[in-house]
């Protein structure tokens, strides 16, 4: 399956300014290589059969009619190439000199986008491009659409509906793109011929992110080389390929020309599913089909953790700005109440990150940290390494601190209810569960406090908590927060702590293997019961919670781009075992997750039964679980 998955690249091949035949010949070059390298979108530059630099010659017949020839001989050359691409050049129509940039597939002319935006420079040859679409009749084919509102549409790949803007068009008040976008399509190929200044490059990046980012769309630009610098102006050969306001590839000013990358289509069409203000007027455009084949694109720097910018002061900046979020939220609902906060700690990494916000938010409210309970409840399964890390935090953190053991009411419960205590079953992990709310209530109503649940996203979407026990609180500061990105935030108040001993207990929790303590443990009194042990590994659950959730992938291809990502750590049973796990816990346990306690949302994926994910607690699996089974 194809999954959406499509190569672009951009390229600028050498170029002599008039010189159309060797033109030609770099084209051909450049679409040659990359089909070898298997892309299947080519964006090349502004006028780049004639050169975009010149000048009077545009006026020339010579060119005009050497222009013409040169592309009859590129299409015939490049028929059999599976590459969808454009080329540039000047073209009389109707006695005006238009700007244009042809589509080329499989040799044939599929149309001819002229440019609309035009520049200064521009102006001086050109007439502006119209929107409504003509025939022109004496070039290659024959009979083909000219104008500005053509949407190319592959036929094997619904998802890819190619629209073209020649020029700065991403600089203008009125982009040509937006109408193009608003019909359809997915992706804009830009070529441009645009002379290089200092700090071009950087706006450059910043508009074409930007109006990715707003079209929801790929975007591949591609610049006139440096080959065509002449006079007074210097080109710089640029490409980019921007996805959603994310960079996927880019060539640097005076590089090597050509870039190519990887554009996921369907995620665009899952950004634009949930995006209710992006425009659709389809009818706007003229759709033209083609039909390449398309084949399995081998997927590349897959990021193993999605919830985690892989940039050093890209994650410092998004701890900080998530913990700012948490805080606000937790501030402003005790404030609200007036009230004090009570906390389980266990001296586990989500109750440590619940107990950090709630100190910071205090703060910010100028209230006594001892008005923060934090308590400690030892059972059958707890280690002195977890409860001296929760003792030393709270005291360090000048919190107050309690402890309530909770084996002496287990074991009544368990007389009560008839449990055998050597049956370490799900009631015997379950009653520690509830114990351990019941005690965290009723000492917030002897303080006149709430309860801080420490739960967080993966657990909940894995119903990985004990319904009426951890499940429940009075909010769930953590409710938006996966397990992988809570080690990164506890590891950012670590670095950022100023209390020496206070950082070494959170570098200490970090260290420690994630556990309910629910059971005894080992021999050695180290910890026995490791969740990921019996729920699968949070690296693999939390890289499918992102793709199944944020764009609803299916579990073919979220498999697909894990062992992309993953497959040099898990072999492709165990992926396999764990993402079956995953879809037949997230559709079990939808129940719990609808009485889910407030919580701040920090991301794009929401569990909130109010505000987030709305499901039915009885949805059936059966179409993910019968296609992870066919993996």
């Amino acid at each position: 399956m194809i999954h959406g998955f499509v190569k672009a690249a951009g390229a600028a091949p050498d170029l002599r300014v008039a010189d159309c035949r060797y033109n030609k010949e770099q084209i051909v070059l450049a679409v040659k290589r990359a089909e070898q390298g298997g892309v299947k979108l080519l964006c090349l530059p502004e006028l780049c059969l004639s050169g975009a630099t010149c000048g009077d010659i545009f006026y020339q017949k010579s060119l005009l009619d050497g222009v013409k020839d040169s592309l009859f001989e590129l299409i015939e050359e490049t028929a059999d190439c599976d590459v969808f691409f454009t080329v540039g050049f000047p073209y009389m129509h109707f006695g005006r000199l238009y700007n244009v940039t042809a589509a080329v597939y499989g040799g044939a002319l599929l149309g001819i986008v002229p440019k609309t935006n035009l520049s200064a420079e521009d102006a001086r040859y050109f007439a502006p491009g119209f929107g409504d679409v003509t025939m022109v009749f004496d070039l290659p084919g024959g009979c083909v659409n000219f104008g500005a509102k053509l949407v190319f549409t592959c036929l094997a790949l619904p998802e890819a509906r190619i629209g073209i803007v020649v020029g700065e068009d991403y600089k203008s008040f009125r982009p040509a793109a937006d109408l193009l976008l608003s019909g359809g399509a997915t992706v804009i190929l830009n070529p441009c011929a645009t002379p290089v200044l200092v700090g071009s490059k950087a706006e450059r990046d910043s508009l074409l992110k930007a109006a990715s980012q707003r079209g929801l769309c790929a975007y591949l630009f591609s610049n006139a080389s440096p080959s065509e610098s002449t006079t007074d102006m210097v080109m710089g050969g640029e490409q980019g390929i921007y996805l959603c306001g994310k960079p996927i590839a880019d060539c640097p000013f005076l590089d090597a020309c050509y870039t190519e990358g990887i554009v996921d289509l369907q995620r665009i069409w899952a950004e634009r599913q949930r995006t209710p203000s992006f425009p659709c007027t389809p009818t706007e455009v003229l759709n033209l089909d083609f039909d390449m084949p398309l084949s399995v694109t081998d997927l590349q720097e897959i990021s193993k953790r999605p919830f985690i910018p892989t940039d050093a002061e890209a994650l410092k900046n998004r701890c900080r700005e998530i913990s700012d979020i948490q805080i606000a939220g937790l501030a402003k609902r005790l404030s609200h109440i007036g009230c004090g906060a009570v906390l389980g700690i266990s001296g586990g990494l989500d109750s440590t990150l619940a107990l950090l916000i709630t100190v910071a938010a205090f703060d910010r409210l100028g209230k006594d940290r001892k008005n923060i309970v934090c308590v400690t409840m030892p059972g059958f399964g707890t280690t002195s390494r977890t409860k001296n890390n929760a003792v030393t935090l709270c005291q360090e953190l000048g919190v107050t601190l309690r402890t309530v053991s909770i084996v002496p009411s287990v074991k009544q419960h368990f007389k009560d209810i008839g449990q055998d205590p050597q049956k370490t079953d799900i009631t015997f992990e379950n009653s520690q569960a509830r114990e351990r709310t019941q005690i965290l209530m009723d000492i917030a109503n002897q303080q006149g406090a709430i309860v801080i649940g420490t739960g967080d996203l993966s657990e909940l979407v894995l119903g990985w908590c004990t319904y009426s026990g951890d499940q429940m609180s009075m909010y769930g500061v953590n409710a938006s927060i996966p397990k992988t990105l809570v080690r990164y935030l506890v590891n950012y108040f670590a670095t950022q702590s100023e209390n020496n001993a206070v950082a070494n207990t959170l570098f200490d929790i970090l260290d420690t293997p994630v556990s309910p303590e629910l059971l005894p443990p080992d021999e050695h009194g180290q910890i026995a019961q490791k969740t990921e042990d019996n729920v699968g590994p949070y690296d693999l659950h939390d890289f499918f919670i992102y793709y199944a959730l944020r764009y609803g992938f299916a579990p073919s291809k979220i498999y697909r781009m894990c062992l992309a990502a993953w497959g040099d750590v898990y072999d492709e049973q165990t992926i396999k075992k764990w993402l079956k796990t995953f879809y037949r816990r997230f559709f079990s346990q939808q129940f719990k997750r609808s009485c889910m306690p407030d919580g701040a949302a920090v991301g794009k994926i929401s569990l909130s039964p109010r505000g987030g994910l709305k499901m039915p607690s009885d949805a059936c699996a059966n179409l993910w679980s019968s296609e992870a089974e066919e993996l």
